[in-house]
């Protein structure tokens, strides 16, 4: 069985440390099998490649490498600062997220 991450694809997440530590960015993609997760414009890599059907000129390509979710924080939706998850029971007894900072659903 796979673990229940803090964070979801379409969130917006702040890098809490590393090299592109303040950094913000929407998830794109999250491996839970391997813990990480793919934030657009953070943690970019350079990839050399040569020329094919897709890129006939070839040379370096920057992209996103997957980031350790340990160093991944949601951005609170009322605050815009980043803030721990908690989970609880919604009204139509459902689990919903929620900001600890503001108390806040989050969608």
């Amino acid at each position: 069985m796979q673990k229940k991450l803090h964070i979801r694809k379409g969130d917006t997440v702040v890098v809490i440390t590393g090299e592109s530590k303040g950094q913000k960015g929407r998830v794109l993609e999250v491996n839970r099998d391997k813990n990480r997760a793919l934030v657009e414009g953070v943690n970019m890599v350079s990839k050399h490649t040569k020329p094919n059907a897709k890129s006939p000129q070839g040379g370096i390509i920057k992209k996103e490498a997957p980031i350790h979710v340990s160093n991944l924080m949601l951005v609170d939706p009322a605050s815009g600062k980043g803030t721990r998850i908690g989970r609880r029971l919604s009204e139509k007894d459902k689990l919903v997220r929620y900001s600890k900072k503001s108390g806040e659903e989050i969608k």
